[in-house]
């Protein structure tokens, strides 16, 4: 289904061949031009040294015998020594899955699309500054060791104090860092709460950052939508996703409360040069979407820059995060004729090419007729109306997943498509084509139903040293 199904469309027509390879890991989230100056003015700070634990100087023990702890108190073994025993088991295996925490840009973005993920929604309840301002820090510290495959804390699962609660929770011992990136951004209720600013930053709410309006068709529920703080967790493993947001629920309690969460399966986009997945309708999804290798169009469409006023500089290098939770009438769309589902799509569903003809990566053509003298690509058709020629050239860069929450108590499943997007401001980006589709798309208003909606500020990469959002606090 092209580019951006259910809200968001074919808005990269040239993407596909923009590059011959993907970019490694660390090149994932690399600086755009726009951003340097925030990397550039920010301190560095050279990472911790990893811990000796218990069950590291256990394993040294056995490794060396009494001849290494001896070696050990006197100080004779060497720093390699002393880091590989440090080191968790699954931080040994290589650095292929680990994607790097720092820069310029927060990894989650335009990171190679992992296969899982579990996002969450939380409020802060507490209006102390300090409070928040250290929960920050706090997490900043778990996500850049989770994501290196360590665990949370600074004595882990299993090294603390026997008769206290665990630094981490412990389901992650024994798996690798599984890919996982951990991408945070700011929603609205942060920055003031019943006409209030709170927490000093009067003013520092970025005009982009605005209250995504009611569209035609959304039934939303409150308590999946909204949130002052939204945590994106992506891995290859869930079960690695899921800790994350799990410890940092557990992190910030007494702070701040879950609102919502989501898990998500089978990415439906990529954002390199991965293969087209497929959606819960069956159609191949994120076709046209914006890649990493896009530099000049990630620069033109996804990076947030300064802003219209002095107060807005923190977001320069940042994104705006979209994230709309779209229920599939499932059992209604497997009942539809192919001929229909392709006719509304306005693509084959075998090939993904679009309907006026060529392969999946062919332009679509709109002005081509069929016999009846009707464009053969319908009027209505998703594509059409989702594609960048129909939307003053916008394009957003998508990173949805699949979701299956059970059923409804009434025989349907409660399935379909978490959308995730980050454009460069959603008043231009997002807001126009999605009004329009709501009221034309005839996939929209007979098979779809929006029942979650957010919206958040991403602030730039977070430094060695840093936290994530310190230009918004300093």
């Amino acid at each position: 289904m092209s580019g951006c199904p259910f809200g968001g469309g074919e808005h990269d027509a040239g993407a596909a061949g923009s590059a011959a390879q993907a970019p490694s890991a660390a090149a994932a989230h690399a600086p755009a031009p726009a951003s340097a100056a925030v990397a550039a003015a920010t301190p560095t700070q050279e990472a911790p040294a990893s811990r000796l634990s218990r069950r590291g100087l256990l394993s040294l023990a056995g490794a060396g015998g009494a001849g290494a702890l001896a070696g050990l108190a006197a100080g004779l073994l060497s720093h390699d020594t002393l880091a590989a025993v440090a080191a968790p088991a699954q931080a040994q295996a290589g650095t292929g899955d680990v994607v790097p925490f720092h820069g310029a840009t927060q990894a989650g973005i335009t990171t190679a699309a992992q296969d899982r993920l579990h996002m969450a929604a939380f409020d802060v309840i507490t209006e102390d500054r300090s409070a928040l301002i250290q929960l920050l820090k706090d997490w900043t510290a778990a996500a850049e060791a989770m994501t290196r495959g360590r665990e949370a804390g600074t004595t882990g699962a299993v090294d603390g104090p026997y008769d206290a609660p665990p630094e981490d929770t412990g389901e992650a011992l024994g798996l690798s860092a599984g890919k996982l990136t951990v991408t945070f951004g700011f929603g609205a209720g942060l920055f003031e709460k019943d006409g209030k600013a709170r927490f000093g930053l009067a003013g520092r709410r970025p005009e982009a950052l605005i209250n995504l309006p009611h569209f035609p068709g959304d039934d939303l529920q409150p308590n999946r939508s909204g949130g002052d703080i939204i945590v994106q967790a992506c891995a290859d493993d869930p079960q690695v996703a899921v800790h994350a947001i799990r410890n940092l629920a557990r992190i910030g309690f007494g702070t701040v409360r879950v609102r919502w969460s989501q898990l998500g399966f089978g990415r439906t986009s990529s954002t390199s040069r991965q293969q087209t997945p497929r959606n819960l309708f069956g159609f191949k999804d994120g076709t046209n979407n914006l890649k990493a290798e896009d530099t000049s169009l990630l620069q033109e469409h996804v990076w947030a820059g300064a802003g219209s006023r002095p107060e807005e500089a923190w977001m320069q290098g940042g994104s705006y995060l979209v994230a709309r939770r779209i229920r599939m009438h499932i059992e209604i769309w497997d009942r539809t004729s192919l001929r229909e589902q392709e006719q509304l799509i306005g693509r084959t569903k075998s090939e993904g090419a679009p309907l006026s003809g060529g392969k999946e990566f062919t332009a679509p053509d709109f002005a081509i007729q069929g016999k009846d003298g009707e464009p053969l690509m319908g009027m209505d058709s998703h594509v059409r109306l989702a594609h960048a020629d129909q939307n003053n050239g916008v394009r957003m860069l998508r990173r949805g997943y699949n979701y299956t929450d059970g059923s409804d108590g009434l025989g349907h499943l409660d399935a379909g498509l978490f959308f995730i997007a980050f454009v460069k401001d959603p008043r231009t980006h997002y807001v126009p084509m999605q009004l329009a589709m709501s009221k034309q798309d005839t996939l929209a208003l007979e098979y779809l139903k929006h029942t979650g909606s957010a919206l958040a500020a991403v602030p730039p990469g977070i430094q060695p040293g840093g936290f994530v959002g310190e230009g918004l606090f300093t």
